[in-house]
């Protein structure tokens, strides 16, 4: 396993741990996360703001590991495969959890997840017919955005909460409208090949 596959495989802990942590019923153990006021306005949880620290380091791996694997010449298949797992996890495992939380509406999990489903079908059938279909421009910048609204989420909307800019918002919302977009353009770009009978 070459390095940026190893990276890979920490964003997979790391994410997995951080679902964990938020899943866990910490109360029952007696756990008791410290919540503070920041500048007599917003009322904070030190829980999510752990996990906001985890999901960070988690999502900087998810840029390392796929630089590095282009300029050091090092993509394998392996490689790609993990890394897709690696980001549904992360990605779509913590949307479920901030909707089940009341963070986010629940219909954004679900865009993003039928997208990915139906993306990963098409990939899935151009693959076997020859025709290997790369990640868009457009999905590369709906990660970004998702990823950024996402972190704005667990450290709740700060410093932008305090001048009532709901940037975490805009950017979630923004990451929902590019994944439908997206998703339409690899459809449409490889909609002969799919319906062709051989």
């Amino acid at each position: 396993m070459n390095l940026p596959n190893k990276i890979t495989m920490s964003r997979i802990i790391i994410a997995i741990c951080t679902l964990i942590f938020l899943i866990l019923p910490w109360y029952q153990f007696g756990v008791n996360f410290p919540v503070f006021i920041v500048f007599n306005k917003v009322v904070v949880d030190s829980k999510y703001l752990i996990a906001g620290v985890l999901f960070v380091i988690a999502s900087l791996t998810d840029f390392v590991d796929g630089a590095l694997a282009r300029n050091k010449n090092m993509v394998t298949d392996y490689g790609k495969v993990i890394d897709a797992i690696a980001d549904k996890i992360l990605v779509n495992g913590i949307l479920i959890i901030l909707a089940y939380n009341g963070f986010i509406n629940i219909i954004v999990p679900i865009i993003i997840i039928i997208r990915d489903t139906c993306v990963d079908s098409i990939k899935m059938v151009s693959g076997n017919k020859g025709k290997v279909v790369g990640a868009s421009y457009l999905g590369k910048i709906k990660t970004i955005c998702m990823m950024l609204g996402i972190s704005f989420m667990f450290f709740y909307n700060l410093p932008f909460e305090l001048i009532k800019i709901p940037v975490a918002d805009i950017l979630i919302i923004a990451a929902c409208l590019l994944s439908v977009i997206s998703g339409c353009e690899y459809y449409y770009k490889t909609k002969e090949l799919i319906f062709k009978d051989k």
